[in-house]
């Protein structure tokens, strides 16, 4: 159930130590860890590509990149940080110590917060067919967070959480299938309107390294984009057979 959000395994490693040097803007923290500026913030929210996007992300070497499964890796740390960032108490630099991208929920549902915390940073808004995002939503992340009561008690505050999150995004409880519609088309337009367009690429995964790597200013790799966590896969991974 844990790893419904990406399978850590398949996450390449990065040297934290070598993004510094590329990211000038990083510096230590009072721990003595390396606390880096968000230079690539993810706005699209869940089932829209996201996780295939952080891989994509680490191989151009824009990584560490922080992802929902960053929280279920670190749930005593995240968690209570990332309620209190729901409840108005944000601490962005603790959220993101060690990271220089961030992508899916919850970032996604803080994209103004973001944009005025980390104003330089580059912004990619993953979209899809609103009509394909729905059904997708609806029988996996919907569906699995409508059943939270049901949850094992370790994931209980998690999934609280998560729930807080989609629900401030603009997805609470008991949307039917155009409530969930509508309220994704209206996500992508209020990235849009908040998003300077130079500063914004808006994206479907289907297109590939081209565009995401000229907005990025990177040479496009040899190695096929990466595509991963479809509907049966994310399912796989909440019963823990991947």
């Amino acid at each position: 159930m844990g790893r419904a959000w990406g399978d850590p395994r398949s996450t390449p490693s990065v040297n934290v130590l070598q993004n510094q040097e590329e990211n000038p803007a990083g510096s230590f923290s009072a721990q003595g860890s390396i606390t880096m500026a968000l230079t690539v913030i993810g706005a699209g929210i869940g089932r829209t590509g996201t996780y295939s996007l952080k891989l994509a992300i680490h191989q151009l070497w824009l990584g560490p990149c922080h992802h929902m499964e960053e929280v279920l890796k670190n749930m005593p740390t995240q968690v209570p940080l990332w309620s209190a960032a729901v409840a108005g108490h944000p601490d962005w630099e603790r959220l993101y110590d060690g990271y220089v991208s961030a992508v899916d929920w919850p970032t996604a549902c803080f994209f103004r917060e973001l944009h005025t915390a980390y104003p330089d940073a580059k912004f990619i808004l993953t979209q899809r067919s609103p009509e394909s995002w729905a059904d997708s939503f609806s029988s996996t992340i919907y569906k699995l967070l409508g059943e939270r009561a049901e949850g094992p008690p370790e994931m209980k505050e998690w999934l609280e959480m998560s729930s807080g999150v989609i629900a401030r995004t603009g997805f609470p409880e008991g949307l039917d299938r155009d409530g969930l519609i509508q309220s994704f088309e209206a996500h992508l337009e209020a990235v849009k309107q908040t998003i300077p367009a130079q500063q914004l690429l808006v994206y479907e995964v289907k297109q590939g390294w081209g565009p995401l790597c000229a907005f990025l200013d990177k040479p496009v790799p040899s190695e096929p984009f990466p595509r991963t966590n479809d509907r049966e896969e994310f399912w796989d991974r909440v019963a823990g057979k991947i």
